[in-house]
């Protein structure tokens, strides 16, 4: 910026590309341009040779644009007025102090045509440095800018409210403010992370939702933390105040088992209302736990599918509203990778309404430590997004930047932010003591009016309301808050979350099913040949790669001649049989279209244009809706957006891809709080499905394994599956089974490697025909090497005198030594579902092994991973004591694996040796 010519177009193109525009049609430039180049002159190569009054003025103009947020007043709690802006000084702008009383064109920005330049300058103060700061010059949406420009500086901020708006304001603060009071009076030392000092959020989400009603909008979800969580519950979304004094309550509720349900300032709610103009809406606070800005990417998933269902193409019915706190929004990476979902094919929600709560502090953190930026709204510059700074003690410049934030959502599809800069009263929390470390601040904090008392004395002063009316509303709403607990606790009413409406209702007796039970998966064997001729046929005049081609050639012929199917083509299947019955599949991963292992080709790329074919997506009229997305390079947020995403769209197979198992590491604090423990905090259900690749063939620690041991350790209250599928045919029927019986529950299904391509894993098409999902498989002998194999020269097993136990990838290197070493004692059992262990099935397999003396867990992992400490406490109690049980396989490590593929060879030698040794 140390040359002003050029605050606005240093990038001579586009000087030049809009002066070409404005030579064809002066009407097709904005105002402040077509001035500036009516009052230019140019050389040939369109370089300024003179700085005329035009051009100063329009530097002046946009300079204002620029950099007049840092002149504004939009900080409640700063001690001392903003400095100067150098950016907005007379000098760098190119004028003189004896200027200011000369008359220079307004270029657009007055009415009048001409101006002194003191008048000019003082309008753009009125509209850029107020209590409202404002940066959008940065968006690469000039027609957006256009747009804000027209509405601001026309209008100048902020524009007038009418007698009964401001009453409107006041009676919201009235209820934001009283209701925390009363809390803290009530409910002395216990946490409810009030909004005082930040009042003036419940004034910006009602005009949010009342003027989004306007605009088309019928349905909101509101993510957001623990600040002020209880009063929009109660202001915004109606929760009963009956609802909220039996969560701070401290009795026994005999409904609620030990161990479930969370704190209130968790919790989720919903409900149906009716906006002050009529407007029928539904809003949505979905639960989250302490891990702050967690639920982000999960609120866009849950919007996404929402508007999957509604078929709200646009994204014109339902907006994600995401609440932020000012040092959660900076040194959160989670925000980062959630706005870059947000312009994504498969992700896209047309754009959310983000609201920082801006404390100036993160705990007993200041700016200082916590940001290396200037805001903590910054971010939004990477995304070309508007930011409207504004102050909580000035409600009706609020209400003006909420009015303009989602009139802007709607037109143009962008995130917004509004930045509202406030204050905690209390600290961190009700019991916290912010004098300890912030005493200079909490001084300053301490003698302030509270919002509420401010914008009141100010109606009062401005005439619009008399003291004793203001009053009388006040004791009013006090009143009313007193009635209701006493109410409540004369009744002492245990008071519940509301049930599952619309799409879930049908899943409600489904919930307490036996996850046992065996549900009808097999797919007739005609149906199976033609889907697989449906979707191996390539569409005339597309060129598909000769690798594919003859892969999918391979594929039909295994199933029309009925010939054992690998893994990938029973996927294939198992997808399109669902897609079939109308079943919408949504598949999300890094290379999740090709497959990491180029095993899939769920799309073809034709060789000759470059454009996509996806044939699932063509099997019939009316078949379910198949999305496979390559993701952006997120685990968090993209797994926590597939966790929303089957929230709200349970009839759907809902998949998150790992590109290896251990990438899903970059998502456990989704996996943590949200996947296995959502059902126990928050009664909410998901049948979201992780295949997360797994295996040991010697290519290092990090591609080794997936973490097993995690998610057993993470399994309880039949929270969750967690399975190691063994087969073509048994991953058929589960990715089936998932979707198609009345339970929803979490699927983590650990996914082969090189099995991928292992001539032993295959399956029969008649294994896919028939039967169901197998927890456990016994020992039926060598599974065929080749199609044409007979089973009757299978190898079997007699004379057990040894039972392995095993699970996944392992099982075949155990058979191939077997044999090679003509073992015919030892049996071979597979623990398929991990967890749930299937306990009454294990006791009748092994009713035929009762003449076994000694019985071995072999895994490929470490001892102290993978399943092995699972295991070992359900076998405690079900093996028969006189039995010896012994653990084979890798020593405790710190790492997954060997980073020597030698070392890795030489320790799978030796468990396969130990398992089979005399």
């Amino acid at each position: 910026m140390s040359n002003p010519n050029y605050i606005h177009f240093g990038n001579l193109t586009f000087l030049e590309d809009l002066y070409e525009v404005f030579c064809a049609d002066p009407s097709q430039v904005p105002p402040s341009w077509r001035y500036f180049f009516e009052g230019m002159g140019f050389s040939e190569q369109g370089v300024i040779i003179e700085e005329s009054k035009d051009l100063r003025i329009s530097n002046l103009i946009a300079a204002y644009r620029s950099f007049g947020h840092l002149l504004a007043s939009f900080n409640p709690v700063a001690r001392e007025a903003p400095k100067a802006v150098i950016e907005l000084s007379l000098k760098r702008l190119k004028f003189k102090e004896s200027e200011l009383k000369e008359l220079f064109p307004t270029c657009g920005l007055l009415e009048k045509e001409s101006a002194c330049l003191e008048e000019i300058i003082a309008t753009l103060k009125e509209i850029y440095c107020g209590t409202i700061g404002i940066e959008y010059c940065f968006s690469d949406m000039p027609e957006m800018e256009k747009w804000l420009q027209e509405k601001i500086e026309k209008n100048r901020f902020p524009p007038l409210f009418s007698i009964d708006e401001k009453k409107e304001i006041l009676e919201m603060l009235n209820k934001s403010t009283l209701f925390e009071i009363f809390l803290h009076t009530k409910y002395v030392g216990q946490k409810r992370f009030s909004l005082e000092g930040g009042e003036t959020l419940i004034p910006i989400l009602n005009e949010i939702v009342e003027k989004g009603a306007e605009l088309g909008l019928d349905e909101f979800v509101i993510g957001m933390s623990h600040r002020g969580r209880l009063n929009v519950l109660t202001n915004i979304l109606k929760k009963s105040y009956s609802v909220i004094f039996s969560e701070f309550e401290d009795f026994f509720d005999p409904m609620l088992q030990t161990g479930k349900g969370d704190v209130k300032y968790h919790k989720g709610f919903s409900a149906n209302l009716t906006t002050k103009k009529g407007y029928p809406i539904h809003l949505t606070l979905p639960a989250n736990p302490s891990h702050l800005e967690s639920i982000d990417p999960v609120l866009e998933g849950k919007v996404r599918a929402k508007q999957v269902w509604r078929r709200d193409d646009q994204k014109s019915k339902i907006i994600p509203i995401l609440i932020h706190g000012d040092a959660a929004v900076a040194g959160q990476g989670v925000v980062y990778e959630t706005l870059q979902l947000s312009h994504l094919e498969g992700y896209a929600t047309g754009g959310t309404i983000h609201i920082i709560i801006n404390n100036h502090i993160g705990f007993t953190t200041l700016p200082c430590d916590s940001r290396s930026t200037r805001y903590p709204s910054d971010i939004a510059k990477a995304f070309s997004s508007p930011v409207f700074h504004v102050n909580v003690e000035d409600p009706e410049g609020c209400m003006v930047a909420a009015g303009l934030a989602i009139q802007m959502r709607q037109k143009f599809h962008s995130d917004v932010f509004i930045d509202l800069n406030c204050y905690r009263k209390y600290g961190h929390n009700e019991g916290d003591e912010p004098f300890f470390t912030q005493p200079i601040e909490y001084e300053h904090i301490r003698k302030k009016k509270s919002v509420r008392e401010i914008y009141r004395d100010k109606l009062i002063q401005e005439g619009f309301i008399e003291r004793e009316a203001a009053t009388a509303l006040e004791e009013k709403f006090k009143k009313s808050l007193h009635t209701e607990l006493e109410e409540f606790k004369l009744k002492k009413l245990v008071l519940y979350e509301e049930p599952f409406q619309g799409i879930w209702e049908k899943y409600k007796e489904g919930i307490a099913h036996d996850l046992f039970l065996k549900v009808k998966t097999d797919v007739d064997v005609d149906t199976l040949k033609k889907l697989t001729c449906t979707f191996c046929f390539v569409p005339s005049h597309f060129t598909i790669h000769p690798k594919v081609e003859k892969l999918f050639q391979e594929r039909l012929k295994a199933v029309e001649q009925e010939e054992r199917v690998d893994w990938a083509t029973a996927e294939w299947l198992a997808f399109a049989s669902l897609l079939n019955q109308g079943i919408p599949i949504r598949l999300a991963g890094q290379d999740s279209k090709r497959g990491t292992f180029s095993q899939r080709h769920a799309m073809w790329v034709d060789q000759a244009v470059g454009l996509g074919y996806i044939p699932l997506q063509h099997l019939r009229e009316k078949q379910g809706r198949f999305d496979v997305i390559d993701s952006l390079l997120s685990e968090f947020a993209a797994l926590g957006f597939e966790f929303g995403y089957s929230l709200a769209l349970p009839d759907a197979l809902v998949i998150w891809e790992a590109q290896y198992g251990d990438f899903a590491n970059g998502g456990q604090v989704v996996m943590d709080q949200y996947i296995s423990s959502s059902e126990e905090k928050w009664q909410r259900h998901s049948g979201l499905t992780l295949l997360l690749p797994h295996g040991y063939e010697g290519q290092g620690p990090e591609h080794s394994s997936a973490r097993m041991e995690r998610y057993l350790q993470l399994a309880g209250n039949m929270n969750m599956q967690v399975v190691y599928p063994s087969t073509p045919a048994q991953y058929f029927h589960l990715l089936r089974r998932q979707v198609l019986r009345l339970i929803r529950k979490p699927l983590i299904i650990f996914t082969p490697k090189s099995l991928l391509r292992h001539p032993l894993c295959t399956s029969a098409l008649a294994e896919l025909s028939q039967g169901t999902f197998r927890e456990i498989l016994d020992d039926e002998g060598e599974p065929f090497t080749s199609p044409d194999k007979q089973r009757e020269g299978a190898f079997v097993p007699r004379n057990i005198r040894r039972l392995l136990f095993c699970t996944g990838k392992i099982y075949y290197a155990l058979i191939e030594e077997r044999k090679r070493v003509n073992c015919d004692d030892v049996a071979i059992m597979r623990i398929e579902q991990l967890f749930p262990f299937h306990r009454e099935l294990f006791v009748s397999i092994f009713e035929k092994y009762k003449g076994v003396k000694e019985c071995f867990w072999v895994q490929e992992e470490p001892k102290n991973m993978g399943a092995w400490q699972h295991i070992f406490s359900i076998f405690h109690d079900l093996l028969p004591k006189e039995i010896h049980f012994e653990y084979v396989g890798r020593s405790r490590r710190a790492a997954p694996a060997a980073g020597s593929h030698g070392a890795h060879v030489r320790e799978e030698k030796q468990i396969l040796s130990r398992a089979f040794e005399v």
